[in-house]
């Protein structure tokens, strides 16, 4: 499974770049997608008032990750964590590598912070 983080979908959205595009495609195929709820909502908040009726319908395809009490749990531990290591990260990409990690799933991101996440051990990443 592969938690898709908001930078690649706007990507690939924008068409901006057609590698990514084509992954992400074959990825949706195989049913290898997984969307975090953070993510969902990012998308909903930056599209157009006249695509978001079909950028949702197409999300719903989806299995959407929802946070639990343990999510929670875990980016409290982190965010700990990180700060003892110098680090700080927004709520919503540790509410999306927390979903990540407790699925077992790698996270796919152009958002760097993920990089440094991955450094800490918080995530794995795809790509």
């Amino acid at each position: 499974m592969i938690v898709v983080d908001t930078s690649i979908w706007v990507a690939t959205l924008r068409g901006t770049d057609e590698a990514d595009s084509a992954t992400l495609t074959s990825l949706l195929d195989a049913d290898e997608v997984v969307l975090a709820l953070p993510v969902r909502w990012e998308l909903s908040a930056g599209v157009s008032r006249s695509d978001r009726h079909a950028l949702k319908r197409a999300l719903s395809a989806l299995p959407v990750v929802v946070p639990t009490e343990d999510t929670w749990r875990t980016v409290e531990r982190w965010i700990e964590r990180a700060a003892n290591a110098g680090e700080r990260f927004g709520i919503a990409d540790l509410i999306v590598a927390a979903l990540a990690h407790e699925l077992g799933a790698l996270v796919w991101s152009l958002d760097t912070d993920f990089q440094r996440m991955a450094k800490l051990r918080f995530v794995q990443l795809y790509a």
